[in-house]
């Protein structure tokens, strides 16, 4: 009986030994999973959520860094970090047209040019639609549109635009041999009149209620009045006086009605800071008499506006 005593105070001391090792290494060593705590936040599918639940704050005592917003870069920056300015243009004497180089010269493309200078990057020249230009200025397809371009309401609303820096005015052009029939607003009321699509022309013809039809360019549209597919066409008064009449290619064409009077300036991007530099560009220029110069190269020195 006794040493089945012993027997039984022997298992019990080794069981409560068990027992103590077991409560040990819960203080010091890794327990066993029970199941991830995550396991409360993951949706019907087993997936974590990736925004917190609505509710929930971080722990007291957690900082919340701090987002810090880096500024956007100027559109200046911009131009000269890619190291070159890219200039929206079409085929318009004396402003922007080629020579026999097929280098594009006139008093815009120089100015364009010394402009790219000043800012330290080159010059890019690209053809453009003028109907689409204001999505391929928003589009940094282009940097600027710098061709003889009006300053209409449209045009100021959706560009961050230059001072003046020429006059000009929309002109009829007809051919030689009936101009003189054509020499008021109420004598052109029945012709077919081709205008450039998204120009200014195209507003007057608008405005007089003319039959017209839209090209692409003013150069078309003196060609289609040369072909004879249109009685007339309506272009840019600094156009007309170097394309049409005599010494021109256009020695039968000329202009007669003047329809309005208006400005010339430069578009950039909306908020651009590349306008208020041409301003102190176009006043710099105009101060050292370079713009001048430039202006009677290309004989629109009358129209130029002084900065």
């Amino acid at each position: 009986m006794k040493k089945l005593t012993k027997i039984l105070a022997l298992v019990l001391a080794l069981a409560l030994c068990v027992a103590l090792c077991a409560c040990s290494s819960g203080g010091s060593g890794t327990p066993a999973s029970t199941g991830s705590s995550l396991d409360e936040y993951k949706d019907k599918d087993g997936n974590l959520p990736t925004e917190a639940p609505e509710g929930t704050e971080a722990p007291e005592g957690t900082e919340t860094p701090e987002v810090v917003e880096t500024a956007e870069a100027t559109d200046s920056q911009y131009v000269k970090d890619k190291g070159v300015l890219i200039v929206g243009i079409t085929d318009f004497a004396p402003m922007d047209y080629k020579d026999e180089n097929g280098e594009w010269i006139g008093f815009d493309a120089d100015m364009a040019k010394a402009f790219a200078a000043h800012l330290g990057v080159n010059v890019e020249f690209v053809e453009i639609d003028w109907d689409n230009k204001v999505l391929e200025l928003d589009g940094k397809t282009i940097d600027c549109v710098w061709n003889g371009m009006t300053l209409r309401e449209e045009v100021l609303n959706s560009m961050e635009c230059s001072k003046p820096y020429c006059n000009n005015a929309q002109v009829v052009i007809v051919p030689v041999d009936v101009a003189d029939q054509y020499q008021t607003a109420d004598s052109i009321k029945d012709l077919a009149f081709a205008v450039e699509a998204g120009s200014a022309g195209e507003d007057m013809a608008v405005d007089y209620e003319l039959n017209y039809t839209p090209v692409k360019s003013q150069a078309d549209a003196i060609m289609e009045v040369a072909s004879k597919t249109s009685d007339a066409a309506i272009i840019d008064s600094l156009m007309a006086a170097a394309m049409v009449g005599e010494g021109t290619g256009y020695e039968n064409l000329t202009y007669t009605v003047g329809l309005n009077s208006e400005e010339y300036g430069v578009g950039f991007r909306k908020g651009s800071d590349l306008a208020d530099m041409l301003d102190q560009f176009f006043a710099a220029s105009y101060s050292d008499g370079t713009m001048i110069e430039c202006a009677e190269t290309y004989g629109v020195q009358a129209a130029l506006i002084a900065q």
